[in-house]
């Protein structure tokens, strides 16, 4: 049977300081959150126990990417059907890991639990007990059918799975003073492989990535971490949170979208490793690497300078990026003038409303007033089409995009994309008349206005 913990304060954090309502997955139900949070350990089977339907509604939600195993792009279903739902499903489930294992091998095999097989009452947790001792590997229950809510509770439940069932299996082949886990990072575009580099240089030794681009034993030793680093309060904090609160390891909250986030976070690793017995030199290491970066990219930047002053940006995006992405703007001389702040934990609400200059609760608002004046939108594919139909430029930097926005480069990288698309000719001419005649698209009388969203609005003393 399904059991899962109640929604409690621990899980507002989660959604937007909401606690989630079962039935209510707007952007998608908690068997997606749950599947989206995991299915990045690369090494791993991941097995949905229901129709094929909810496999496929699933499968790379969120593309990540993988420096070796691709078991984890691997569909796997039970495949549920009718005769499943008179006469239960836990059988035919048993086996399909067994098919997955003799097919693939797996370290560990994550078993998905839908809503059919939870609604008719299979036993998910039992069978993977019982797999587990047939096929001697991880069987790992993810109890956690779509109708448990929102796809934020998802994540926070995922985080639950790995507590529960796989941190503290394994234990790693040595230790260092600069071991650490990198949390909330899923690998969008292969941007680990932007961050593994810089920590490196550092000296410092990523000994588990949660979970992008992760693999299950390194994941099975985070308990021996000596910090660990949250990249998205929203991916994965309650992970963060229990690791300090079970094993005492310290949370630091940081991010390496743009250049001046990557400094910053290097610096304040470098120091809080220092202090829990790493080499003395970090510090010292980690202001001759920033030195080295920043001056590399020196060139560029200054190029897109003198490209994108003055033009004003608004964020659409949620998560980290609602204030992440302020400060690369900014270094361009580009004007942030909103950041919205729906599908954001109370941690990034608060960060955004900081970097825009407001003080204690952010105000709410209507997008649409927002647009007039607007160069371009930063949002997900889902806010393209409002966009266009006003003629106003539009980059995504959400889910579907095809570049990494982690290092240095990714900063510039984003900036060389704006640029791009504030120069394509595209938006004048959508918002040009119909050639058969009619009133141009970005008339009161035709444009479809924004959803009413949550945002932070800048004041104008840090509109800059």
């Amino acid at each position: 049977m399904t059991h899962l913990p109640p929604r409690s304060c621990s899980a507002k954090s989660q959604t937007g300081g909401k606690c989630a309502i079962p039935g209510r997955g707007q952007t998608g139900c908690a068997f997606r959150g749950a599947k989206m949070a995991l299915q990045p350990i690369a090494d791993a089977a991941h097995l949905v126990h229901g129709p094929a339907s909810c496999e496929t509604g699933s499968w790379e939600f969120r593309p990540t990417a993988s420096s070796g195993p691709g078991l984890y792009r691997t569909s796997l279903t039970s495949d549920m059907g009718e005769g499943e739902v008179v006469l239960g499903g836990e059988s035919r489930l048993m086996r399909a890991i067994g098919e997955a294992v003799a097919a693939t091998d797996p370290p560990a095999v994550f078993v998905y639990q839908t809503c059919l097989p939870a609604m008719i009452g299979d036993d998910v947790a039992a069978i993977c007990r019982e797999a587990e001792i047939r096929w001697s590997r991880p069987v790992i229950p993810v109890d956690v059918p779509g109708f448990a809510g929102s796809r934020p509770y998802g994540n926070h439940l995922a985080a639950q799975v790995l507590l529960d069932h796989v941190v503290g299996r394994a234990e790693p082949d040595f230790l260092t003073g600069t071991d650490i886990n990198v949390i909330g990072e899923f690998n969008l575009a292969g941007e680990i492989a932007r961050i593994r580099p810089l920590l490196s240089a550092l000296g410092v030794r990523l000994l588990s990535s949660l979970s992008g681009d992760g693999r299950f034993a390194d994941v099975a030793c985070a308990h021996r971490a000596q910090l660990s680093l949250l990249l998205c309060s929203q991916g994965m904090a309650h992970l963060a949170e229990e690791l300090e609160r079970r094993y005492g390891i310290p949370l630091l909250r940081g991010s390496f979208h743009g250049a001046a986030n990557c400094s910053d976070t290097l610096r304040r690793l470098a120091d809080a490793l220092a202090r829990l017995g790493g080499p003395a030199d970090l510090p010292e290491r980690a202001e001759r690497l920033i030195c080295r970066e920043e001056g590399r990219i020196a060139d560029r930047m200054d190029y897109l300078r003198r490209r994108l002053a003055g033009k004003r940006v608004l964020v659409r995006c949620g998560g980290a990026k609602s204030w992440s992405l302020i400060e690369t703007l900014r270094s361009a001389g580009m004007t942030v003038v909103g950041s919205a702040l729906h599908k954001t934990s109370a941690e990034d609400r608060e960060a955004a409303a900081r970097r825009l200059g407001w003080q204690g609760e952010a105000p709410s608002g209507d997008l649409d007033a927002l647009a007039d004046g607007v160069d371009i939108v930063l949002s997900g594919g889902s806010g393209q089409f409002e966009v266009a139909k006003r003629g106003i430029a539009w980059l995504e930097v959400n889910h579907q995009r095809d570049f990494a926005l982690s290092g240095y480069d990714g900063g510039v990288i984003l900036l060389e994309r704006i640029d791009r698309a504030l120069s394509s000719p595209v938006w004048d001419q959508l918002a040009l008349p119909p050639p058969w005649g009619g009133e141009a698209r970005t008339s009161p009388t035709n444009i479809i206005p924004f959803p009413s969203k949550e945002i932070v609005r800048c004041l104008p003393s840090t509109c800059r």
